[in-house]
Order: structure tokens, then sequence, then C-alpha cells
């Protein structure tokens, strides 16, 4: 698949939920948008508003009430597989760094011959390759999430699903993360999908930022982030970029 290939088609998409009461919740409202492949494309919106459903959507966990989702293309030889970062590091934390790898690659029947080599070449790629044999318990927040990036790296995704996976650790943790981040993603060359509702880091990270509304969650606007990489956080450009992010927020959320 070449650069300018669609692997993630989103084609008006409606979600809703019936509550207990017998309500009906909109938690999404005919949003259409399409993922490149190898792009780097952030949500951004409100807290609740629906970002981690669209994620679970991409992701087959949720079913969509209308509207279809297309994963894929038709010049791939198999379907794209996806590798999903939570907002916590979800380890297990009886088994070891190395053993949680394994884990997945055991369920996603990974041929055992190439584990050793796939657990060795994410775990230095995260900058965790002297940790293989501690547990989850004895590492800090954030060398858990970067388990946790290796371990969704490990099945060679073609995608990367990621929900809020810094908003959990302090400023300068995630800053680190943020940076480690897309080093990876310029040697891997994944297509990514990342939520987050702070303007700045997907103004950081991502080549379009897609801004959405309260829940129902409908597109405000997508916005292409035309700085070049590697991107500095004392970029004043980039500054400007999230203010106009915050801008169209702030003027959904309090009109004036």
């Amino acid at each position: 698949m070449d650069s300018t290939s669609t692997c993630i088609q989103v084609k008006n998409l409606f979600v809703e939920f019936k509550l207990r009461d017998g309500k009906i919740l909109k938690v999404i409202e005919d949003i259409s948008f399409q993922v490149k492949d190898k792009e780097f494309v952030c949500l951004v919106g409100p807290s609740g508003c629906g970002k981690s459903t669209i994620l679970n959507l991409i992701s087959n966990l949720v079913k969509p009430t209308y509207g279809e989702i297309i994963v894929g293309s038709d010049d791939r030889v198999r379907p794209p597989t996806l590798g999903y970062v939570f907002q916590d590091s979800r380890l297990l934390n009886w088994l070891t760094v190395r053993d949680n790898i394994v884990f997945v690659l055991r369920s996603m029947q990974i041929p055992p011959a190439i584990w050793e080599e796939r657990v060795n070449h994410y775990l230095e790629l995260v900058g965790l390759g002297d940790f293989a044999n501690e547990y989850p318990l004895s590492l800090s927040g954030g060398m858990q999430q970067r388990v946790s990036i290796a371990r969704a790296l490990s099945v060679n995704p073609d995608i990367l699903l990621m929900d809020e996976p810094f908003s959990n650790l302090d400023e300068l943790t995630a800053r680190g993360l943020r940076r480690d981040l897309l080093d990876i993603w310029g040697k891997e060359k994944k297509s990514i999908i990342f939520v987050t509702h702070n303007a700045l880091e997907a103004t950081f990270l991502a080549d379009r930022v897609i801004i959405l509304s309260r829940r129902p969650a409908r597109i405000l606007q997508e916005k292409k982030i035309p700085l070049p990489r590697p991107r500095s956080l004392d970029n004043s450009k980039l500054f400007e970029t999230q203010k106009e992010i915050v801008s169209v927020l702030e003027d959904h959320i309090h009109p004036k």
C-alpha cells in the first residue's frame, strides 16, 4: 500500500445505546472521515464525547447503530492487523514483561519460533531491553506504558489505536513518551489514531486533527498540521495552531 492509500474509512456513523430506564443515549451522530496509510491522526474533543467509542468501533469491540467502517482496502493481500494501547497499561501483574508480550503473541497465533525476536526487538524499541524479566509492579507508570506500547507493536499491526495513553502520567514523563512515540512511528510507519483531550499534545503529534463536538459527537473541523518534523514545543507556530483548535472547541462549548 502506498502513502496515499486509505486504510480506514468511517462512513455516516451513528451510535446509540439503550439505557436501563429505556431511554436512548445518542453517542455519535453522522461522522465520516478517512485515515491514510502511515498517517498520524488525533481525535480531540470534550471528555465523554465518544472519542474512545470510535476506537472501539474501529477495533470491532462495539457495533455501529448505523453507518459503516471499512478497515483496509482492496489492494491488501490480507486484512490489516490492529494494535491497541489503552489509557491504563492493562498489564498482567503476575507475568513478567516478557511474558506479557508473549501472552499477546500466543493469542494472535504468532509462531513461537519468532517470539523471542519480537519481544527483544520491541522492548529495545521502547527503551526497556534490560527489563524483560521484571514484573509490572516494579516499574514506574511511564515504563508500564512503554511495555503496553511494545506489546501492541509486537503483533506488527498495520494500525495502532491509542486511547489517551499518556493522560495518567506526569507532564515530564508524558513529554518524553510523546517524543519516543514519534521516533517509533518514524521507524515503524504505522497508521496511528490517537485519542486525546489535550490540544497541544494533538498538535505536537498529528499530521491531522479531527475536532469533535460534545455528545452526540459530530465533526466540528478537520485540521491539517503543516508544521515540519521533528517538532519542538518551543515553536511558536505549534502554540498558535493549538490555540486555533482550542478556539474551535471553546466556540462550540461556550458560543458567543
